[in-house]
């Protein structure tokens, strides 16, 4: 992993468990937001490179 790459990773890892902390997103639906996240960030500080993380599959409700 490149060093831009890794520099992204923890600052979009320390906005979510801020995120967190403030109650804007819950552990349970950490995985939809962290890749967007990430890949803004790194789309971002990148030169233009576009972010190619897999988004998470949305859950279905029960009642569906």
């Amino acid at each position: 992993m490149e060093s831009l790459e890794k520099q992204a990773l923890q600052v979009a890892k320390e906005i979510v468990v801020k995120f967190i902390e403030v109650g804007r997103i819950s552990p349970a639906n950490f995985a939809e937001h962290f890749s967007e996240i990430y890949c803004e960030i790194l789309n971002t500080v990148g030169s233009g490179e576009v972010c190619s993380a897999p988004k998470a599959p949305k859950k279905k409700d029960k009642a569906e």
